[in-house]
């Protein structure tokens, strides 16, 4: 029987199925040991996009880590919050001007797009979540009086174009952003302030009082990097990119074939 008494676990990539959901054998898991240990999911998801996993999981009281950490609630409660600054958006989006990417802002539950293309068909079909469709100056309108920040940015588009954007933040913001390129066509955008880690390391503080050393975390991208290695035992799921598997401390099936589950059959001895 394993030792740990925390288990924290990324979505896309490591938990879902080949249809995007939870499998069976999954929830049979989950359902067996949210009895005993709690189970956290965390993600660069918005909270609507992980309500429903919750349900399949039976983890609806459970807290949750939405944006790689810029926004923790418990009870379905803010008790956390770090937004990207409302100057950052406006330069991204001049820049941006010019080149017509979409760009995504996301704070809390509010998603907007600048229109219903291809990009926001796709997210909308991965994350069961509809999106606004507002273009992005607009947005800018909306919150520039109350100096409104955004808890995520998604740039979608050809890999040339992310490229440029990657580029440019890189260049120009550094020192304030957090860039996890998952693929060519993806750019997701946060605060530096914040990771998973820093996520995980608050609710352990604030409301388990347990170490590091106690929990299992399971992940398979970048934005996972720090959480796994930190963690008691970090585990990569087989498809988790070579970074990932380079750091884990144990090394799953794929995603995709309920590596999360098995792994978690296998340390906590279930039937």
């Amino acid at each position: 029987m394993s030792s740990h008494k925390i288990i924290f676990t990324d979505i896309d990539g490591t938990l879902l199925n080949h249809e995007r959901e939870i499998s069976p054998l999954t929830q049979e898991v989950f359902h067996q040991l949210t009895k005993t240990v709690p189970i956290i999911l965390i993600s660069s998801r918005m909270p609507q996009a992980m309500h429903h996993l919750q349900e399949d999981l039976k983890i609806e009281d459970q807290p949750l880590i939405c944006y790689n950490g810029g926004l923790i609630l418990v009870d379905g409660q803010e008790v956390f919050s770090q937004e990207i600054p409302f100057p950052i958006l406006e330069d991204l989006v001049d820049f941006n001007s010019a080149r017509n990417s979409h760009i995504s802002f996301y704070n809390s539950v509010e998603w907007f797009v600048p229109k219903y293309d291809f990009w926001a068909k796709r997210e909308e079909n991965n994350t069961k979540v509809t999106p606004e469709i507002r273009p992005a100056k607009e947005v800018l309108e909306a919150w520039r009086p109350i100096k409104k920040g955004a808890h995520k940015l998604m740039c979608m588009g050809e890999k040339n174009e992310i490229d440029h954007i990657f580029q440019y933040l890189s260049d120009h913001f550094d020192d304030q952003l957090h860039l996890y390129r998952s693929k060519d066509t993806y750019l997701e955008v946060a605060s530096k302030r914040v990771s998973k880690l820093t996520a995980i390391q608050k609710l352990l503080d604030d409301y388990y009082h347990l170490k590091l050393e106690d929990a299992i975390a399971f992940g398979d991208n970048y934005n996972d990097y720090e959480m796994l290695k930190s963690v008691g035992m970090g585990i990569a799921v087989g498809n988790a990119k070579p970074e990932i598997l380079e750091i884990a401390k144990e090394i799953t099936y794929h995603g995709k074939e309920d590596g999360v589950a098995r792994s978690l059959k296998k340390l906590f001895n279930l039937e």
